[in-house]
């Protein structure tokens, strides 16, 4: 068993029993070994592919070490302050266009949960730079985003992300349809390594289980934006695949996906990065837009 997970268990158990003391030292003690072994992957990966993304990956408010990914990415793009649509954002406190939004960025939310949508717009202002929408997406509806929004401004989608647990494929085919995004951003399914193609059986009812039948794996991510989207990065986690446009794809460098692919390591996403996460620091940056604005 690795080490971060004897210290995980450990940690477990002595809060089970009322050690908040030990239970703590033990969590920071885990959060050192999830860092060494980020650090290791990274340095890996910089002798292997020093011009990956991956390579300098980090976490301010994604699920892992998206955010550095993202970040290197529209860098080279020079995309300074672009649009995004983040399908599946969660309650908003973890996901991949959040520290987007702290930078200047704008863009739509879009969630089915209802819990998730009380909590964000109970919390955010939601008539500047973000804007919420509350449905639940198939590749039949995704291209109605724009109008739920209240938004027509749409015309250039710098990022689209797609989250599910399900048709997160066929609603990135849909979503290039109708916008054709600069990055595509998608969980792959990282239990079959490159090149099994596997896919959930689209159905627009699909609800996750907590099993392995979710998503598609990274090769029928590949096979099916091929014509249009190169694959530049996976994150460290093996939870995200990060697609560029093709007419833009030559900036990075060209590895072959097999080299891109990274396994699953969902440990990784407990890699904390300061304290938990809130909707604080956003709902500053929103409410000073607004201010700004008023005479």
């Amino acid at each position: 068993m690795p080490t971060f997970d004897r210290l995980r268990n450990a940690a477990l158990s002595l809060r089970n029993f009322g050690s908040h003391a030990g239970a703590a030292s033990l969590d920071a003690l885990l959060q050192i070994e999830l860092s060494k072994e980020l650090m290791r992957l990274q340095a890996d990966v910089r002798v292997r592919m020093p011009e990956n993304p991956a390579a300098g990956g980090f976490k301010v408010y994604s699920q892992a070490d998206e955010d550095g990914l993202l970040e290197e990415i529209t860098r080279q793009l020079g995309i300074d302050r672009g649009h995004f649509i983040e399908i599946g954002c969660g309650d908003g406190r973890e996901n991949n266009s959040h520290y987007l939004l702290l930078k200047g960025w704008r863009g739509v939310w879009v969630d089915g949960n209802p819990q998730n949508i009380a909590a964000i717009s109970s919390t955010l202002p939601l008539d500047g730079r973000l804007r919420l929408v509350d449905q639940m997406v198939t590749r039949d509806n995704v291209n109605t985003i724009a109008a739920a929004a209240g938004s027509s401004n749409f015309g250039a989608v710098d990022v689209f992300s797609v989250d599910v647990d399900g048709n997160d494929l066929a609603i990135a085919k849909a979503a290039i349809d109708a916008w054709s995004p600069k990055i595509v951003i998608g969980e792959y399914n990282a239990k079959f390594p490159y090149p099994m193609q596997q896919e959930v059986h689209y159905d627009p009812l699909h609800r996750w289980a907590g099993d392995d039948y979710h998503g598609a794996s990274l090769a029928a991510w590949v096979e099916r934006l091929k014509f249009g989207y190169r694959l530049v990065s996976c994150n460290l986690a093996g939870t995200n695949a990060f697609f560029v446009r093709g007419d833009l794809a030559g900036r990075f460098a060209n590895y072959a996906p097999a080299e891109l692919y990274q396994p699953a390591r969902f440990h990784l996403t407990a890699l904390r990065s300061g304290h938990a996460p809130s909707l604080m620091f956003l709902r500053n940056s929103l409410r000073s837009d607004r201010a700004a604005c008023q005479p």
